[in-house]
Formats: structure tokens, sequence, C-alpha cells
């Protein structure tokens, strides 16, 4: 299976500007995902629309494409970069992975597992989800949950804690099922990732402000894989300062 790994990453950033290039360990954010993901894969690319991010990239070694800073999202991105490198490389891919630039402590065998499901025909898009181990997490609106068909694919997104439990104290609600936290990692086939970026935002997109939703909206099946990894995205200076102390990395 060809597989091109692209990296979305942007410099402006409300609560924590630069931090693709912020240093963990002695090394730039970015350097740490790009090597991650190089583990799965031989192509692996910064999408970003910074010279500052594209040099820092080019100096470690790794590669890099500019994109338009107009990109509502990394999606977006990804596909505008996916359609530069097809088209300079002329090589095709079987599917195309998008990791977020701030998410230093991926593991590879996370990456691998969203790949696998392309082994399946039938997939059109994947990504991951853990379970919830913190009651109390459920109910944050920044912890974006997940519901699961049978199939293990996603049934809806949401901010809200998901399923409600009707007659039952919140705090109970974590012992009674599963509750799932989406890790924001896609892998798509590339014609779909063509056709989900023509659509228009849709209303249940709007209302959450989760680009996911567009695609349930318009009928495509997303798959998720559990993983037990506990992913930690850099967000914030706080999230910096936690992320340097940390053992491993």
């Amino acid at each position: 299976m060809k597989v091109l790994i692209l990296i979305p990453a942007r410099y402006a950033s409300t609560r924590f500007p630069g931090k693709p290039l912020a240093e963990i360990g002695g090394k730039p954010m970015i350097q740490h995902v790009v090597e991650k993901a190089s583990q799965v894969a031989a192509d692996v690319c910064v999408a970003t629309d910074d010279e500052r991010i594209y040099a820092c990239v080019k100096g470690f070694g790794g590669k890099a494409v500019m994109t338009s800073p107009e990109h509502r999202s990394g999606t977006d991105r990804c596909f505008e970069a996916y359609t530069h490198i097809v088209g300079e490389n002329h090589k095709a891919y079987d599917v195309v992975v998008n990791i977020q630039g701030d998410e230093p402590f991926i593991l590879p065998c996370q990456v691998e597992a969203l790949i696998g499901c392309f082994e399946n025909p039938e997939i059109q898009i994947a990504t991951l989800a853990k379970q919830f181990t913190v009651a109390s997490e459920v109910f944050d609106p920044n912890k974006v949950k997940v519901v699961l068909s049978a199939q293990q694919t996603a049934l809806y997104f949401s901010r809200s804690a998901i399923p409600f439990y009707r007659g039952e104290e919140p705090e109970e609600w974590c012992g009674l099922t599963p509750y799932y936290k989406h890790v924001g990692m896609y892998a798509y086939r590339p014609e779909v990732l063509k056709a989900i970026t023509a659509l228009p935002p849709g209303v249940l997109e709007k209302a959450e402000s989760l680009e996911q939703l567009r695609w349930l909206e318009n009928g495509y099946k997303i798959a998720v894989r559990i993983t037990e990894h506990e992913s930690i995205g850099i967000d914030t200076p706080e999230d910096l300062e936690r992320a340097n102390s940390r053992e491993e990395i």
C-alpha cells in the first residue's frame, strides 16, 4: 500500500503563535512529528503557510511544501499539498494520512492502525479514538466525543457528552457504557480527500465546529480504531511546559 503522510502546520495560533517551532527536548515540535511519521512511511511532508516553518523543516532534512494561508482546515491544506506532490512527482498513493503538527507524542503504531483500516475496500476515511478514563472529561466541550456503530464506524461526533443517560446521574455515566474521546488524526483515500474538500460546510459542522460532521452529513463512512495511547497535543505554552517535563519524547 502506497502511503503519503502529510503534516499540516501553521504559525498563526490564537493561544500559542509559532508552536510548531517550539522546542521539546531540544528539538522543534514539528521535527518530532516528522521523525515519528517517517518510521511508518517513506513519503512524509509538512504542509505549511509560513516560511519560518518551511525553513525549519528543510533545515533538519525534512520535506515541506508551501500552501495557501486561506485554508479553513488542515484537511484543506493537506489536499493542496497532496495535489502539489502528485503533480511534481507523478506518483500515485493509496492512502493519505493527516497528522497535526502539534502532536509530538504520537506513536508509529497509531499511524499503522489507521493505515490498516484501508485493507477493507469499503473504508473511505479513518480516525482514532480512546476510551475516557476520567469521568469529568466527558463533559469538557474541548474534548470531542465519538459514538460508534457495531461495525466500528463513527455515528456522530460531539462536544457534548454522548450518549445521554436518561434517569442516571451524570457522574455515573462512565460506569454504564464506554465513552470515547476523538483523537484528531485522519487517513483518507485520495479520491475521497478531493471530494470532501469540495463540500460546503454543513449545518452540524457549523453547530459543533467540527469538520468531520460535514463528511458524515454527506454520507461518508469514517472507520474508528481504538487506541490505548494518550496522545498529548500542544495547544498552549502551559502544555509545552508539561511536555518538556515528560521523561520520554
